[in-house]
C-alpha cells in the first residue's frame, strides 16, 4: 500500500503584547492578548477536526513549547475536540534564548551593538547560532524518524505538529529544507499561522516547504 507523504504542521503561537510591539520574547512567559486568543479560536473549527487540514486521527504526536503563549494556543485549537491529541511539552521547541537581549526592541539592540544580527551573531548570554541550529536539528531528526516509521514501516500515523515561536519556526523551516539557519531572515512567520513541511517526489530524502502563513492575518 502506498501511503501519503507525512507532514509536519508548524504553528506559531497567537498574538502577545510583545509580538505586537516587536520585543524579543524568549524565556519570558507572557500570555496571549485577548485578540490573540480570539484569532486562534476563530480558526480552530476551520483547521482542526475530522476531515480538515489538521485531522486529529492523523496526528501521531504534538511537540509544544512550555511557554504559556504556545500551550494556550494548542489548547485553544484543540479544545473543541472530544479528546486532545497526544502532546509533549518540551524545551526543545522553545524560542531562541535571547539572553542579554531579552525584552528589547531591535532598535534598542542596535544601539548597544550596531552591527548585530541574530542570524550571524546569536545572542550574548543566550544561545549562539551553533547552539540554536543544533537544537533545531535535534527536533527535525525526531520528526523525521516518526515520518520514516510511518512511511516505511506503517507505524504511527501520518502527521506531527509543533506549536512554538517565531524565530524557532524560521530556523526550523531553513534547516528542514537543508539550508543554513540564516536563510530564516527571508521568512516571515505570522502569529497564529500554520506552515506545512513535507517532502517532494514521494521521497523522504527531498524535504520541502509546502505552505507558509496559512490562516494568518498578513498585513
Amino acid at each position: 500500500m502506498t501511503r501519503p507523504m507525512p507532514r509536519l504542521f508548524l504553528i506559531r503561537h497567537g498574538e502577545t503584547e510583545w509580538s505586537l510591539s516587536g520585543r524579543h520574547t524568549g524565556r519570558t512567559d507572557i500570555p496571549l492578548t485577548a485578540r490573540g486568543e480570539q484569532q486562534v479560536l476563530a480558526k480552530a473549527h476551520k483547521i482542526v477536526g475530522d476531515g480538515l487540514i489538521i485531522d486529529p486521527k492523523n496526528l501521531c504526536t504534538v511537540f509544544i513549547s512550555p511557554r504559556q503563549r504556545a500551550h494556550r494556543t494548542f489548547h485553544l485549537l484543540s479544545g473543541h475536540l472530544p479528546e486532545e491529541p497526544h502532546h509533549i511539552l518540551t524545551e526543545e521547541v522553545r524560542e531562541w534564548d535571547y539572553g542579554d537581549y531579552e525584552g528589547l526592541l531591535s532598535s534598542e539592540i542596535q544601539q548597544k551593538n550596531p552591527s548585530w544580527t541574530i542570524w550571524a551573531d546569536g545572542c550574548p548570554g543566550g544561545e549562539s547560532v551553533a547552539e540554536m541550529e543544533a537544537r533545531v536539528d535535534t527536533v527535525i531528526s525526531k520528526v523525521r524518524e516518526y515520518h520514516r516509521q510511518y512511511k516505511e514501516e506503517g507505524l504511527n500515523t501520518r502527521d506531527v505538529m509543533i506549536v512554538a515561536h517565531g524565530h524557532f519556526s524560521r530556523v526550523l523551516i531553513s534547516r528542514w529544507i537543508n539550508f543554513p539557519l540564516a536563510l530564516g531572515t527571508h521568512f516571515n512567520v505570522e502569529p497564529g499561522s500554520v506552515a506545512v513541511l513535507s517532502y517532494n517526489h514521494n521521497s523522504l530524502t527531498e524535504p520541502a516547504l509546502n505552505a507558509l502563513n496559512l490562516y494568518a492575518t498578513v498585513l
